[in-house]
């Protein structure tokens, strides 16, 4: 069923308090009377395949504005991997279905691919400081500059107060808090706790794609880095480090990419110890074709 389908079949008759909008200028008529009734606005940007981390941003962005903007946009540019662009899950039925929970003040923001890339599929360039070129910059080539080019559309467009990130992408939190400084643009960059499955697994749209054994392997990545957590101190980032590739060494589901101890503010990989620092471990894993990345806050 095509986007513009879904959204029909949900107005007006089966929920007719849920605000879908698939076009900036819809919306756009909507945030004027907000602009001009002083109201705030949240934004809660997403890629659709919805759970609960994302409705607690949601739920936040909702106590702390008078008006929440939920999108779903699977942005092209931010995937280095056609394979995985095309893989990613696309369920804006079952997306509708969640949002149904929340009031009118949540307004549903479905654009097309026109909409954000009116000249054709191609990022900006950005300069973000060198922390592009960290973890996942290494790994997913040009993945920044797509997420900098899809956001700077959105908060030039939308124009909202608050924009709302979960920790789990902490080097994409730290990406879109520059793009704001070097854009000027005037919103408020609120980053939101990690929300995790029973399990430890952060949660995310890809878990959605991981098999049953998959799922309960998984949980090896948050037990991994709890450890870190409390050797940190104790042992030098080296034996962490080989510690890390061991506990994946043997397992036959999973396949550690990547595992950092960085300065928080710079990304920069942990050379000494510094006092008034604030550390964060990251990690990247495969399970099968599956990537899943989280990290945890040290000190």
């Amino acid at each position: 069923m095509q986007i513009e389908q879904i959204i029909l079949s949900l107005q007006p008759n089966q929920n007719s308090y849920m605000q879908v909008f698939n076009n900036f200028s819809a919306i756009k008529q909507v945030l004027i009377s907000i602009n001009e009734e002083g109201g705030k606005t949240g934004f809660v940007p997403t890629m659709g395949a919805l759970h609960e981390g994302h409705l607690s941003l949601i739920t936040k962005a909702c106590l702390e504005n008078d008006f929440v903007i939920v999108s779903i946009f699977i942005n092209p540019t931010q995937f280095n991997n056609l394979e995985d662009f095309d893989a990613y899950p696309r369920i804006v039925g079952q997306d509708l279905e969640m949002l149904e929970k929340f009031d009118d003040r949540v307004l549903i923001f479905i654009p097309q691919v026109e909409d954000i890339y009116p000249n054709g599929i191609v990022s900006q360039h950005f300069d973000f400081g060198g922390i592009e070129n960290q973890m996942e910059g290494k790994f997913r080539p040009g993945h920044f500059d797509g997420v900098g080019t899809v956001l700077t559309t959105f908060f030039s467009l939308l124009k909202p107060d608050n924009a709302y990130f979960g920790e789990k992408d902490f080097q994409q939190l730290q990406i879109v808090k520059k793009l704001v400084a070097i854009q000027n643009f005037e919103v408020n960059i609120i980053g939101c706790p990690i929300l995790r499955e029973p399990t430890g697994l952060a949660m995310s749209s890809r878990n959605k794609r991981l098999n049953d054994s998959q799922l309960q392997e998984s949980k090896l990545i948050f037990k991994v880095l709890k450890q870190v957590k409390k050797d940190f101190g104790t042992k030098s980032a080296k034996e962490i480090m080989q510690d890390v590739q061991k506990a994946f060494k043997n397992n036959t589901e999973l396949n550690l990419e990547y595992f950092e101890i960085a300065d928080e503010s710079t990304l920069k990989p942990l050379q000494i110890v510094e006092k008034n620092k604030k550390y964060r471990a990251f990690i990247a894993v495969f399970a099968g074709e599956v990537r899943l990345i989280d990290n945890i806050a040290l000190n």
